[in-house]
């Protein structure tokens, strides 16, 4: 049973927010207010415990997620620290992937911010249940209803206040629990570590009663017991209002809101609180599926240490060199010294170390089980996104879905010796970063780096010097467009031709036929009666096609958004081959396209920008004088939101003249939106 306590007492979480709303910093106070760390970290003194790597003390964001543990009210408490720039946002993606909840921190001035939509959605596309917390009350602006409102219109979870604000902007006190009707306050003192309750005050009383009122009411159109209570007028006690929100929260219709300043030390115990009673143990999250490699049937895997070995590696990273890959156990135990087996390559691996994290500090243990968030070492072929079981009872687990570069870079070592440090630490660093590519290209002898943004590839530049001593020039940012046709031909292809001895034939008729933006490629077969061909060349047809499609006839870029047609062709007895099949498909594919008015498309990226509204005019001013296409723009108070469609070329250096146009006081993000016509 005590196991079973364990898991019980056991929650995964993930902080997560839009850029600068103040995460990290929640995360500092929790470890603080949990005694994992003894002093509070700053993010803007470079000294916070979960930004350990020097391009995050620098820059004062967070690049790259960070798993710690602390205990809270006899729970074990893991927790992500994720980041909020878009560039990084595949790990945000990959720490929801193995979360059971997530705390969504948001502004109280900025509300809703772009990147907080993003990350929300993420938790949604996953089941994750959430609590949110609105940070930096004290802040001149802050706007708690506002922000709760938002939150309404914004998505399709309910939000439900449990707590309001005691005081406002630099008068901001305390919160009011509307669950246990009490007023917290905490102590300056003792850096909010001591923090009292109390009774609520008159002054704010009857607005109190107000809103514990209308949150109880959300609860009873949810839950029967409380419905019942409520409409015959019987007071509810506190446990079953508890109850009932966590129901609801894990149930996905609800999320707790709660509010707070983390710099100034308040509001941070009561969400750790919430994380306890509100979010789900691993135990309480659906049992985990997958499908069996053998037999390709979907198995489930419940949430046990007796259940067959079912884990997920979620983040690979070097450590001095070695790989150490973070893993989340859904069934099972796993120990230092076993044999594993990697069902996603098929292959056997062993561990060498199992390793507790906290931050990039670490503590050995020997074994870990179910619900445990865990780092291991000596496995060498694993990649992100791979299932480790057990060889007996095999599962794939789902893989996490990654993004495609937009972005790219030519780089060219120094010296041969920086050559050699380049390939291994582009190797390393690919492994750990599944999105980031290389490619070599052979004319120009450069190396060309792609990724999500700009800030993406700076810090990989910055950590091939630093981090393995790789000294490179770098080229000018060029954008990875792509190519398609703009009307429809009728194209032939014709092989003839003897290789060794034997002599190769084929004929391929094509239709290619433009599609809408983003329809993909599709490849159709549609013959006339007489022209039966054999299976074997309709494949060597359709892998030349694929060829074909992989590089466009205008600069080289792959091509998309193109129905091709397989017509048919002429087959000859005795000299028709696979490989004049499928190079007869791909020069009658190339022949189409140059005939079909081909079309180089750009990527074009969402731009959302919060500019103060004094600025207004020169922010839209410069977004078209970009090319850009207003999309929208939305007051809020003394800020405005302004969402625009950019080419991607027309915003190298934009963070610069956003920065100079608005007296640095306007922020931007932008991801990538679609492939359109220049």
């Amino acid at each position: 049973m005590a196991s079973k306590s364990k898991l019980a007492r056991t929650r995964n979480i993930g902080i997560v927010a839009h850029i600068d709303a103040g995460k990290t910093t929640m995360t500092e106070r929790i470890l603080f207010y949990t005694g994992r760390s003894y002093k509070m970290g700053e993010v803007h003194d470079g000294e916070a415990v979960m930004d350990w790597m020097p391009q995050e003390q620098e820059r004062g964001i967070t690049i790259t997620s960070a798993v710690t543990t602390c205990a809270w009210e006899n729970h074990e408490i893991h927790i992500i620290d994720t980041p909020g720039h878009v560039d990084f946002t595949i790990e945000v993606e990959r720490s929801l992937r193995v979360l059971d909840g997530a705390v969504v921190v948001f502004c109280a001035v900025g509300g809703v911010e772009p990147q907080s939509e993003n990350v929300w959605r993420q938790a949604d596309k996953y089941g994750v249940p959430k609590v949110a917390f609105i940070n930096k009350m004290d802040r001149v602006g802050a706007n708690y209803s506002g922000t709760v409102r938002m939150m309404k219109e914004r998505f399709n979870s309910l939000p439900l206040p449990i707590q309001i604000p005691f005081g406002k902007e630099e008068n901001f006190r305390g919160v009011v629990d509307l669950i246990l009707r009490q007023i917290i306050t905490w102590d300056e003192a003792t850096r909010g570590l001591s923090y009292a309750r109390a009774d609520i005050p008159e002054e704010i009383l009857p607005l109190a009663m107000e809103q514990r009122d209308r949150m109880i009411a959300v609860l009873a159109d949810i839950d029967d017991a409380i419905a019942e209570k409520y409409l015959d007028g019987v007071e509810i006690p506190a446990e079953e209002i508890i109850a009932a929100i966590r129901k609801a929260t894990i149930s996905l219709q609800i999320v707790p809101v709660m509010c707070g300043s983390a710099l100034r030390n308040k509001g941070v115990q009561p969400v750790l609180d919430a994380v306890v009673h509100f979010l789900p143990s691993p135990e309480e999250i659906p049992p985990v599926t997958g499908v069996n490699p053998l037999t390709k049937r979907e198995e489930i895997r419940e949430s046990s240490d007796r259940a067959p070995l079912a884990a997920l590696a979620f983040k690979i990273m070097q450590d001095e060199g070695r790989k150490l890959t973070y893993v989340r156990i859904y069934s099972g135990r796993i120990h230092a010294g076993d044999e594993l087996y990697n069902a996603s390559r098929g292959k056997k691996e062993k561990i060498a170390r199992l390793l507790k994290m906290h931050a990039n500090k670490r503590e050995r243990v020997e074994q870990a089980g179910a619900g445990d968030i865990i780092a291991v070492m000596g496995l060498k072929e694993i990649t992100t996104g791979d299932t480790i079981c057990d060889e007996a009872h095999p599962i794939l687990l789902e893989p996490i879905e990654f993004y495609e570069p937009v972005i790219s870079l030519a780089i060219e070592a120094k010296t041969p010796v920086d050559q050699e440090k380049l390939t291994v630490a582009l190797n390393k660093l690919m492994e750990e970063d599944p999105t980031l590519r290389v490619k070599y290209e052979e004319e120009t002898a450069q190396t060309v780096i792609s990724g999500m943004g700009e800030l993406h590839l700076e810090i990989i530049i910055d950590r091939l010097m630093r981090e393995f001593n790789a000294r490179v020039n770098v080229g000018k940012p060029r954008v990875m467009h792509r190519e398609t046709i703009q009307k429809r031909v009728e194209c032939e292809g014709l092989f003839e031709r003897e290789l060794g001895e034997k002599k190769h034939f084929g004929h391929v008729k094509l239709l290619l036929e433009p599609k809408e933006r983003g329809g993909g490629i599709e490849i159709v077969r549609r013959f006339e009666a007489e022209a039966a061909i054999p299976g074997e060349f309709l494949a060597a047809m359709e892998d030349g096609i694929r060829e074909g499609v992989l590089s466009g006839v205008l600069a080289g870029y792959p091509v998309i958004d193109v129905r091709i047609v397989i017509l048919g062709g002429t087959m000859r007895e005795g000299e028709s081959t696979a490989l004049g099949c499928r190079i007869a498909a791909s020069s009658a594919f190339r022949d189409g396209c140059l005939k079909a008015d081909p079309a180089l498309l750009e990527p074009i990226m969402m731009v959302n920008i919060m500019t103060p509204s004094e600025f207004m005019g020169e922010v839209i001013g410069d977004i078209n004088a970009r090319r850009g296409e207003i999309q929208a723009i939305a007051p809020k108070g003394a800020v405005s939101e302004i969402k625009a469609r950019v080419p991607l070329k027309a915003m190298f250096g934009y963070s610069t003249d956003l920065r100079s146009a608005t007296q640095g006081r306007a922020v931007f993000t932008m991801q990538f939106f679609a492939y359109d016509k220049n």
